[in-house]
């Protein structure tokens, strides 16, 4: 038996029209509206200051690929062991980087997987930022350096590393879980 949500998402038509116009878009184009979207709506104000962030981090040109951006959310989540980003962000990993396997490998261990020594120098720094930021120095940002990221990359993956660190504990306090749709997404060619 499932219990109630302590934090129920409200009802589509209760929804202030710019929130409830972004859900049906991305219904539209997705074929569902993920959890995340449902359940940050409990709090209108908040729900626009966090996609507002989220989408100037993931969504604009920069020197970080967008698979890239989605490495480091996907890679922190799991460290912050947050199911339901390292699920949703692992289907858009896969999607965008056109490989089926390489979010599971980035999940589990991103110093195994097949992704490049820049790759991997982005997701060393991006940990660190999650898990131990006051121990950032000028050490970490010369381990940048050899790998051609800008300053400008630079704060890209630790805002993105920072930004995802709030929406783990988000998700996590809320008991969000991920769509089922997310799960087969990008794994299997369409047909």
């Amino acid at each position: 038996m499932t219990k109630p949500q302590r934090f129920p998402a409200p009802a589509l038509n209760t929804l202030p029209e710019d929130i409830r116009t972004r859900l049906l878009a991305v219904q539209e184009k997705s074929g569902f509206v993920p959890n995340v979207f449902l359940t940050l709506a409990y709090r209108p104000d908040e729900f626009r200051a966090f996609f507002a962030y989220h989408d100037a981090l993931m969504e604009k040109d920069g020197g970080l690929t967008k698979a890239e951006r989605e490495m480091i959310v996907v890679a922190t989540s799991a460290a912050n062991q947050c199911q339901y980003c390292v699920i949703a962000h692992g289907a858009i990993l896969r999607i965008r980087a056109k490989n089926p396997l390489i979010a599971d490998q980035v999940a589990v261990n991103y110093r195994k997987a097949d992704i490049t020594p820049r790759q991997k120098a982005m997701l060393d720094f991006a940990m660190k930022v999650s898990a131990d930021a006051q121990r950032i120095s000028e050490d970490d940002f010369a381990a940048l350096g050899p790998h051609g990221f800008s300053d400008d990359d630079i704060w890209d993956i630790a805002a993105i590393s920072a930004f995802f660190a709030l929406s783990n504990r988000l998700a996590n306090f809320t008991g969000m879980r991920p769509n089922e749709e997310f799960y087969l997404m990008g794994r299997l060619p369409k047909q």
